[in-house]
């Protein structure tokens, strides 16, 4: 006898926010099982089913009675508000199946039908927040580390999405929305628009629009999302907005394209096309340097290296990758090049600055190291990915170190003499920038 599992989300919870399908899996099942609250959204469904209710801890509890009532041949409709698939049952249902033995050809069937979620929900009641790239990130550590929900917060918030926040507080779990508030604001003005809606097209909905810098103190709960706008979103007429990106392109909504854009195409500032934007920032400021101008593009100096290499001219500027299968070699060349000015620096802005030569450099294992009278220097080689040749007309001669985030793990640069560059150590980088890069300069 084969039964079947329909994993059910029903929206906000107002049947005419329900889709279809959502309704029909309801009236077609024999058994309907859900949180106590879920099965009071939709007991006007529910005439004639029998009802098993579970509480707000009993997740896994639903899973298996909906497995085992399945075995016997009936047919089940396990709800959840929102989209059952995210943040919901669908995923724990799957997990107690697949260790059970079930399988997708097993005679019993698993249909999931998708609801509207929160943050979509919410989202239409404060205007268009969420018309550009968003994420989620529940921050409920009930199950999840917290290292890795503040990791994941200062990442969303470094690459500037508009977030969705599920589950921002609860009675016990008071701190975490000060936390998610703090971490934020290293990276979002204070007056990034936030919309707090509670209960989303239910009978206690609420919703608070504030800045950022004010969120933590507004009333929310469990029943709350939290959207916060990114650097473009703003509030007008009482609507939270993020546009598009039109204004990139078009001098008006309904406007010719601006200079240097075409309609269908990528922008200037597109992945084939930003390097030429790079040329243009290098050329028009001279003296600026490859660090400051990462730092203008909101990119990694890694990434201004390799676009610097790949340009027919970058003004005074000039790069080489050194092929992946020469970087040991490249650091025994140094041992030519006199002695170095050494370069470290750190993600909050110290740079250390040492004075070496090229056969100090000894490796331990998946270390790198100096040791002279003077310092200690170790670094991890095993971070370093890539390397490129780098120079500044008659101002500098450097070898920089990557890593796979494009992060400078540390730089070489060839030292003047009485304010002049020693002109046989001069050739000799500029033979080894031949023999071990891409030959480009």
């Amino acid at each position: 006898m084969s039964g079947k599992i329909y994993l059910v989300g029903f929206g906000p919870g107002a049947e005419e926010h329900m889709s279809y399908r959502a309704k029909a899996a309801i009236a077609e099942a024999d058994i309907v099982i859900g949180y106590t609250t879920y099965i009071k959204l939709v007991k006007d469904l529910l005439e004639g089913k029998e009802v098993i209710k579970k509480g707000m801890t009993e997740e896994i509890d639903r899973c298996i009675e909906a497995y085992e009532q399945a075995k016997l041949g009936k047919k089940v409709a396990l709800i959840s508000s929102g989209d059952i698939g995210v943040y919901g049952m669908a995923g724990p249902t799957y997990e107690v199946l697949l260790k059970s033995g079930w399988t997708p050809d097993s005679d019993i069937n698993v249909e999931i039908i998708p609801g509207s979620t929160a943050l979509s929900a919410c989202a239409s009641l404060v205007g268009a927040p969420l018309t550009h790239d968003f994420c989620s990130i529940s921050l409920s550590d009930l199950l999840t580390p917290w290292p890795v929900i503040s990791r994941r917060i200062e990442a969303a918030g470094h690459a500037d999405f508009v977030i969705a926040l599920y589950n921002p507080k609860s009675g016990r779990r008071t701190q975490q929305i000060v936390e998610a508030q703090r971490i934020l604001l290293k990276h979002r003005s204070p007056e990034t628009p936030v919309a707090i809606v509670k209960s989303a097209y239910r009978r206690r909905q609420a919703i608070q629009l504030v800045r950022l810098d004010e969120m933590s103190a507004c009333e929310i709960g469990m029943l709350t999302t939290v959207l916060i706008g990114n650097s473009s979103t703003y509030m007008e007429q009482g609507l939270m907005i993020t546009p598009r990106g039109y204004a990139n392109k078009y001098e008006t909504l309904t406007g010719k394209t601006k200079d240097g854009e075409q309609a269908g195409r990528s922008l200037s500032m597109g992945l084939d096309g930003w390097g030429n934007c790079l040329n243009q920032y290098l050329q028009k400021n001279t003296g600026i340097t490859l660090e400051k101008a990462a730092e203008y593009f909101g990119v990694s100096l890694g990434d201004v290296l390799a676009a610097v290499a790949n340009l027919n001219d970058a003004g005074e500027h000039k790069a080489v990758k050194v092929t992946v299968s020469k970087l040991k070699e490249v650091l025994n060349a140094t041992q030519s090049w006199g002695k170095l000015r050494g370069i470290v620096r750190t993600e909050a802005g110290t740079v250390t600055e040492l004075f070496l030569y090229g056969h100090e450099f000894k490796q331990h294992g998946d270390w790198l190291t100096i040791e002279n009278s003077h310092f200690h220097l170790h670094t991890k080689w095993g971070n370093v990915e890539t390397a490129y040749f780098s120079s500044r007309e008659h101002r500098s001669y450097s070898l920089n170190f990557i890593d796979k985030f494009g992060h400078l793990v540390f730089r070489l640069s060839l030292m003047k003499q009485e304010g002049q560059f020693n002109q046989e150590f001069l050739t000799n980088y500029y033979r080894d920038w031949d023999n071990l890069g891409l030959l480009k300069r």
